[in-house]
C-alpha cells in the first residue's frame, strides 16, 4: 500500500488490508509517498493506492471482497 502520513483514507485502507492479508496469510508492505519522489509523482492524487503483484489494484477506498478475490 502506498500512503502518506495523516491520511484518514489511508488508515481505513490499512485496516482492510491488515484484516484480509492476515486472514489469508499474505505478506504486505506500506510505502510512504512523501519519502519516494517517483511514487509521489505517480500516485499523489490517488492515495491510498493498493498494488497487487506490482500492478495497481485500487485507490482511495479498498473493497474487502475485491481485495480478497485478487489475493486468492
Amino acid at each position: 500500500m502506498i500512503r502518506k502520513p495523516g491520511c484518514h483514507l489511508c488508515d481505513d485502507a490499512q485496516t482492510v488490508i491488515q484484516k484480509v492479508c492476515g486472514e489469508l496469510g499474505v505478506p504486505w508492505e506500506q510505502k510512504d509517498i512523501t519519502q519516494d519522489e517517483e511514487l509521489n509523482r505517480q500516485y499523489w492524487e490517488q492515495i491510498p493506492v493498493v498494488l497487487v503483484d506490482g500492478a495497481q489494484h485500487t485507490f482511495w477506498r479498498v473493497n474487502e471482497e475485491r481485495l480478497r478475490k485478487a489475493l486468492s
